[in-house]
């Protein structure tokens, strides 16, 4: 039977049995989209549609919409439930108008990771090659940093711009970086916090949904998705990750969007700067051609594929020669200070960013065992620096680490393998944080070998 059929098949059978009253009939959706959910049917695009308008404004209880995420963990949903979910998140509320915005406009979306400040560097890189960068970011969630929290490290800097500012902003200079309204897909929000809440977060369906309502929220023409695996992401298998890509991918097609999924792996911290002014930081001197060797790889992959999305490159490996290109003469710095200048905030710190931190107190961090690392706890290292943070209080913007040692690197007796940074009067934190950070290497006689970074990429 067509979708439109059964949708208006089940919207007629509803009324019958509620007397067309909405109250009633909205009682009735909810016990029964539940129930054939839990025995593993199939809903309609409209009964996912009233449950997640119904759920936004009240009309269902939050127990209710714990049953039916908890079916859904359970039981799974369709690529096309999947996609009708996350259309009905995105139907809740507000959408950006981008049609105003000259050429092919390019979003990127990263699941999270430790020490992830990617969208700091692509998302200038791109823009100064003429592609047009719409980017609504959040904040740190779990063990993971967020490229707002970063960015408010600028003084003077907003994250806050209304839709109108942040679209005229685009047209202007070719990007914008702004906090992800309240107003924008607030179903996502107010199902995700249920989510967190009933342990009905490990679902690819919701998972995939809820990421892909807020990118199609703000619509741009092409999203380039970063999905981690590893112990400093959300999903520590590749395998795994692939799957949430390959679902994110498909609702981004069935949207009319083009869409490429990247999967990356994220087992110890990406580059060597942990904490929001370090990477903010450790950003800048990448784009004047200076950063660390694994963060640059990841740069020039992202930012490739979203220069092919643009139209700025025919393939990936042309996106990747101009990216290549573009850091080795610091093209996207000026196009960063542009951005920054317009969002009210200190430019000043393009030219000395490691001034943000110049106060900061140090603590070198020694390895329990010496040699070679085998490898790198990043979930560990990122709860380190999120503890140390909690821990300043106000002074946040200080804490962090610098990893002097990588995967393959040696340490002898006696060297340090890190530095933990924080405020003066955190030194019992900031020793805290050390001794997780010592733990978290691991020592080996040999070298080993590294795995490639891009592990998959999954397109339409």
């Amino acid at each position: 039977m067509p979708a439109s059929l059964a949708d208006s098949q089940a919207s007629e059978d509803y009324e019958m049995r509620s007397s067309a009253n909405p109250a009633a009939r909205v009682r009735v959706i909810v016990r029964e989209v539940i129930a054939r959910k839990r025995d593993g049917g199939e809903l309609t695009a409209w009964e996912i549609r009233e449950v997640v308008a119904g759920y936004t404004r009240a009309a269902i209880s939050d127990a209710e919409m714990a049953a039916l995420l908890m079916a859904i963990v359970l039981r799974g949903m369709t690529a096309r439930e999947t996609a009708d979910l996350t259309l009905a998140m995105v139907e809740s509320g507000e959408r950006l108008d981008l049609s105003r915005i000259p050429g092919s406009t390019v979003d990127k979306h990263s699941t999270g990771g430790v020490g992830d400040k990617t969208t700091l560097v692509v998302a200038p890189l791109v823009a100064s090659f003429g592609v047009p960068v719409p980017k609504m970011s959040g904040r740190a969630l779990g063990h993971t940093g967020g490229t707002i929290d970063k960015l408010e490290c600028i003084p003077g800097l907003t994250t806050d711009l209304s839709p109108e500012r942040f679209c005229d902003q685009v047209a202007e200079i070719g990007l914008a970086i702004a906090a992800q309204t309240a107003d924008m897909a607030p179903a996502d929000g107010k199902i995700y916090a249920l989510r967190d809440a009933t342990a009905t977060v490990e679902s690819i369906p919701l998972i995939a949904s809820s990421v892909m309502s807020k990118k199609l929220a703000v619509g741009a023409d092409g999203i380039v998705l970063d999905v981690k695996a590893g112990k400093g992401a959300f999903m520590s298998d590749v395998a795994e990750a692939t799957r949430l890509a390959e679902a994110m991918v498909e609702i981004g097609t069935r949207a009319g969007k083009r869409v490429v999924a990247l999967v990356t792996r994220m087992d110890e911290p990406l580059g060597r700067a942990v904490g929001d002014a370090l990477e903010l930081a450790e950003a800048i001197d990448t784009l004047r051609g200076e950063g660390p060797g694994d963060f640059v790889q990841l740069c020039e992959i992202v930012a490739g594929y979203m220069l092919v999305l643009g139209g700025a490159a025919r393939d990936a490996a042309e996106g990747k020669a101009l990216a290549r290109r573009g850091l080795l003469e610091g093209s996207g710095l000026s196009k960063l200070r542009e951005m920054i200048e317009r969002q009210g905030g200190d430019a000043g710190v393009v030219d000395d960013p490691g001034g943000l931190t110049a106060n900061a107190m140090q603590t070198p961090v020694r390895p329990t065992a010496y040699g070679y690392v085998s490898a790198i706890d990043g979930r560990r290292i990122g709860l380190a620096v999120r503890g140390l943070k909690a821990a300043a209080g106000g002074q946040k913007a200080l804490c962090g680490l610098i990893l002097h040692k990588k995967t393959g690197d040696g340490v002898a007796s006696g060297e340090p393998a890190a530095t933990v940074l924080s405020p003066s009067d955190a030194r019992g934190a900031a020793e805290e944080a050390g001794r997780e950070v010592a733990d978290a290497f691991r020592m080996d006689e040999r070298a080993p070998s590294a795995p490639d970074l891009l592990a998959a990429v999954v397109e339409a």
